[in-house]
């Protein structure tokens, strides 16, 4: 994401670019969903923080949350909201960084390509509205990957105690079995034994991420 946002940032006037606004969007969930207390919103907004960190905070930036369905409330702000609002005030330049989709999709080459980019330019002739590459299959991704399952293998398998807990008003019958039965898993012992190439592995990969 880092890599993706510093690219894009590159094609926007040097006079402009760290003017421009970064408007992280991620799938927005109902409020009910919210309210039960599902860590979703915090883990996405851990990400963009680590993102901007890396950043150096160089630009404004918000999260907002998008494919809203159906009359209930959901989380926002509404992604398609937050950019008439921000053209509106004189933030004319914004950079769309998909945060919580990993490759692209109807969500991005349609909602945020054509609904949110090609439909509001025509509303806002002025606006220079670009959005982030989608990790897709690029080489850094696919790095970062392997080296998560390398450590998951090393580690036994075992999951982080987060795993374990559910929501605290979660109504779902079958969360908690679920989670009692990843959280219990041991890998199989002819997984086991490839630890130490898997170590040799994660020891090539530091660098990743």
């Amino acid at each position: 994401a880092v890599v993706s946002t510093q690219s894009t940032g590159e094609t926007i006037d040097p006079k402009n670019r760290n003017k421009a606004t970064l408007l992280f969007s991620a799938h927005s969930l109902p409020m009910k969903v919210v309210n039960r207390g599902d860590p979703y919103p915090q883990e996405v907004a851990a990400t963009v923080q680590r993102v901007m960190e890396n950043l150096n905070f160089s630009n404004p930036y918000r999260l907002v949350w998008q494919s809203k369905v159906g009359p209930s409330a959901w989380l926002g702000a509404p992604t398609d909201e937050a950019i008439k609002g921000l053209i509106k005030n004189g933030n004319k330049n914004i950079v769309l960084v998909p945060i919580a989709f990993t490759s692209d999709h109807i969500e991005t080459l349609f909602e945020m390509d054509i609904e949110y980019i090609e439909d509001m330019k025509k509303e806002f002739p002025d606006a220079n509205i670009l959005r982030c590459e989608s990790l897709n299959d690029h080489p850094k991704f696919i790095e970062c990957l392997a080296q998560l399952v390398a450590r998951h293998i090393s580690s036994d398998g075992k999951t982080i105690p987060q795993m374990s807990l559910r929501c605290p008003m979660c109504t779902n019958p079958t969360c908690g079995p679920m989670r009692g039965f990843f959280s219990s898993r041991q890998l199989p012992e002819s997984i086991s034994q490839t630890d130490s190439d898997c170590n040799d592995f994660d020891s090539d990969t530091k660098a990743v991420g």
